[in-house]
């Protein structure tokens, strides 16, 4: 079972990297310089903004959200919760009811066992385009004003990384950086499409 790990975020104020780590110390930064405006926080994995309030007393989740790993509170019912198996709903056609219910183990099993196999065929390509998204997640928030911001948004999504390092070397250090840290797993010789 995949344990998630805890999350790594980046703080910027402007085009300058100002903290980094995890999510606590990122806080302790924020509330230490108390920037007006303040700083942009971003995911280390996903490339999203992660909303922080920097005044004493915020930041802490309360016990509702700590509940879950991902932060998402699911509502108790059908399902294993103590095993982390949360009842979903899902709309299959009845040819495929139909199949799962030929299956050893069940409908369930047999969705599970999908899953597993899908996610290790296509984990590379999942990986590349989640970096993909991730970058630009990044890019269109904090440099897209930056000269060559469309040029270095095509390049990343055409897989082109020297391109894209181009596109990207006359920008501010840190975004440049950044860039290049979030966009490392994007530069993967089959494309997700043509991986697909």
């Amino acid at each position: 079972m995949d344990a998630p790990s805890a999350p790594q975020l980046t703080a910027f104020l402007g085009y300058q990297q100002i903290a980094h780590g995890p999510r606590e110390s990122v806080l302790a930064e924020l509330r230490r310089r108390q920037d007006n405006p303040p700083a942009i926080v971003f995911d280390d994995h996903s490339g999203e903004r992660v909303e922080l309030e920097a005044a004493p007393g915020y930041g802490t989740p309360c016990p509702a959200e700590a509940d879950t790993a991902g932060g998402t509170r699911h509502a108790r019912g059908v399902g294993r919760p103590r095993l982390g198996v949360v009842a979903r709903e899902v709309t299959l056609l009845p040819r495929h009811w139909e199949w799962l219910s030929r299956q050893p183990g069940g409908a369930s099993v047999a969705l599970r066992r999908l899953v597993d196999d899908a996610r290790r065929v296509y984990a590379d390509r999942d990986a590349v385009r989640a970096s993909r998204e991730s970058t630009y997640r990044f890019l269109s928030t904090v440099a897209s004003a930056l000269p060559g911001f469309e040029e270095a948004a095509r390049a990343l999504f055409a897989g082109d990384s020297a391109r894209f390092a181009e596109q990207t070397r006359d920008w501010p250090e840190d975004v440049a950086r950044y860039a290049r840290h979030l966009s490392a797993n994007s530069w993967a010789t089959t494309t997700p499409e043509q991986a697909a």
